[in-house]
């Protein structure tokens, strides 16, 4: 009964009581708290909830959708950002300038040591905004919620997070007052999304059979959902990009086709990642991935790929994730890019949303991603992004019998 619900205060892990949010019942939705001090302690937060007196709607009641997800606007209010935060170059008019300079070149970035400190400066950032959303994901809670946290942890990520920075930076390492100077003497940061071409928010929020690019609305997580957080920060004038898909309540846990696409997805970038050495082919990634989704009875979503980042959000290579792709390059030393599978329990065709930027399966079932920034070394690879021994989420065991093979 109750105590089956999670609190869904600020922060808090408790079963939820019989305690709820009395405006919220005027509006018909439920809202438990353990108590009554949690509910004071989260009312500041909580009751931003209650300004959604416009009607949600969805705004594409012509469109066919694929499955059960569908968006739930109004949108939140534009978030702002410090004018003391520096921007890319998109962030004013949309238009990522200095990207489309490079579009369409093979030419790839091959960063120094300054790029590569300043590449692991900002993913560690990065990795840290990420395990602070993660660790909000459950029932009860909206996307858009998850947008604020991650827009909030980005502008403020100061002088506070430096001893986190000092841990990047390789030997010898610097005192803090040198971190200071180094970095400008802040840590802020920007969420690359917001304005990138357009894009309205700070994070990329997709869940069940939403594939990426899922605008953070009003949609509220249910138990047994999944749902793939994507972060970007802009810090110092470099890009640091990740993301991980969480399981949302026990049931999702518990259901053995949703940890099947989820784990799935989890241990492909994990097989391409060990392939990462200067020498590989950029085309070689996509062929294990494949190699093991299908060994999953799952299959590859073939429009998007993994990319280069540095300077720019998106640039060369591009590193496909499936097999016998046309991918040209090699890996060397000091090249950055990400890899991001993303794997679908039914199809890997997809569509896309009215918004432009929603990319769901084709057929409804459920997609799942990881992504990891990498930087290839002399001997193999560095993962940027990786977990932390106290990251939320994390592999759960993989269904002891597999469906039969799919037709992709």
């Amino acid at each position: 009964m109750a105590s089956s619900r999670r609190c869904i205060g600020v922060s808090c892990e408790n079963e939820a009581g019989t305690l709820q949010c009395p405006t919220c019942l005027k509006q018909g939705k439920e809202s438990y708290f353990c108590s009554q001090d949690c509910f004071k302690k989260s009312w500041p937060e909580h009751k931003a909830l209650h300004k959604a007196t416009v009607r949600r709607h969805n705004p594409f009641p012509k469109f066919k959708f694929t499955g059960s997800v569908k968006p739930v606007y109004p949108l939140s209010a534009p978030r702002e950002v410090p004018a003391s935060i520096r921007r890319p170059d998109y962030a004013l008019d949309g238009n990522p300038k200095s990207e489309r300079k490079f579009l369409g070149r093979l030419t790839i970035t091959v960063l120094d040591q300054e790029g590569q400190e300043a590449m692991r400066r900002v993913c560690a950032l990065a990795r840290e905004v990420l395990d602070i959303a993660g660790r909000e994901v459950r029932p009860g809670i909206t996307t858009d919620h998850i947008d604020e946290i991650v827009h909030k942890a980005c502008i403020e990520r100061d002088v506070g997070d430096l001893h986190v920075l000092v841990q990047t930076i390789t030997v010898p390492r610097p005192s803090l007052k040198e971190v200071l100077t180094r970095t400008g003497g802040l840590a802020q940061s920007y969420p690359s999304p917001l304005n990138y071409v357009h894009f309205p928010k700070s994070v990329c929020t997709s869940p069940n059979e939403v594939i990426c690019h899922g605008i953070p609305d009003q949609r509220v997580l249910l138990d047994g959902d999944i749902l793939n957080i994507d972060v970007t920060l802009y810090h110092q004038g470099y890009h640091g990009d990740l993301n991980e898909t969480y399981y949302v309540g026990d049931r999702a846990r518990a259901d053995p086709e949703t940890v099947r696409v989820v784990e799935t997805a989890r241990e492909c970038l994990e097989a391409a990642v060990a392939l990462v050495k200067p020498g590989m082919l950029f085309r070689d990634p996509g062929t294990i991935i494949e190699k093991h989704a299908r060994a999953r009875c799952c299959t590859v979503v073939k429009t998007y790929c993994g990319h280069g980042i540095n300077q720019l959000f998106h640039c060369a290579p591009s590193i496909p994730h499936y097999a016998k792709n046309k991918a040209v390059g090699t890996a060397k030393p000091g090249m950055c890019f990400t890899i991001e599978p993303m794997i679908s329990l039914g199809t890997h065709r997809d569509k896309t949303w009215p918004d432009d930027w929603t990319s769901v399966t084709a057929d409804g079932r459920l997609s799942a991603q990881f992504e990891h920034t990498l930087l290839v070394t002399e001997t193999g690879v560095e993962v940027l992004t990786a977990r932390k021994a106290d990251s939320p989420g994390g592999p759960i065991p993989m269904p002891k019998t597999l469906p039969g093979v799919i037709d992709s």
